[in-house]
């Protein structure tokens, strides 16, 4: 028996050893070797804004949690919502909820890079809604928003290539 008990223990740190090897070995691949998704996931899920309800953030109260319950595929994301309402709001117009820049952090696409798009740093403007990786970029970016903008705008068509 403790044979069979070390021989799981071995198999298991095997196990995480690779899983740590594996995402290491991920984190130093350059960007331009390899197309981005459209619509930012994390590494550990399909996710759209970490599984936040993108029509919350237009709603009284801001960003809800969604629910497995009300869920949704769209463009190769897993799209949560906290109702079924808010499920058909948003497939009646996605293009109208999604985060610009598929929920990648719009500071981050202005300056031609992609970074996380953290769904609590948020901020709605001209009733399109725009993700930041953190807070002190989210302070930066509405000091020139229109800037940012256009400067997004230009570079996001490209990218993710």
């Amino acid at each position: 028996m403790t044979d069979l008990t070390n021989l799981k223990a071995t198999r298991r740190q095997f196990l995480k050893t690779n899983l740590l090897l594996g995402i290491a070995a991920s984190s130093v691949i350059s960007s331009p070797s390899y197309a981005k998704d459209a619509i930012y996931t994390s590494f550990f899920n399909n996710k759209a804004v970490s599984g936040y309800d993108a029509v919350s953030y237009f709603q009284d109260g801001g960003p809800k949690e969604g629910s497995k319950n009300f869920s949704l595929e769209h463009k190769g994301a897993t799209w949560l919502f906290s109702s079924q309402e808010n499920l058909d709001l948003f497939t009646a117009n996605p293009e109208k909820y999604s985060p610009q820049y598929g929920g990648y952090c719009a500071y981050a696409v202005a300056i031609d890079q992609t970074a996380k798009g953290d769904p609590l740093q948020w901020h709605i403007e001209q009733d399109k809604l725009y993700l930041n990786i953190n807070k002190s970029i989210r302070t930066k970016w509405l000091g020139n928003i229109d800037g940012y903008i256009k400067d997004a705008n230009k570079n996001w068509p490209t990218l993710l290539d």
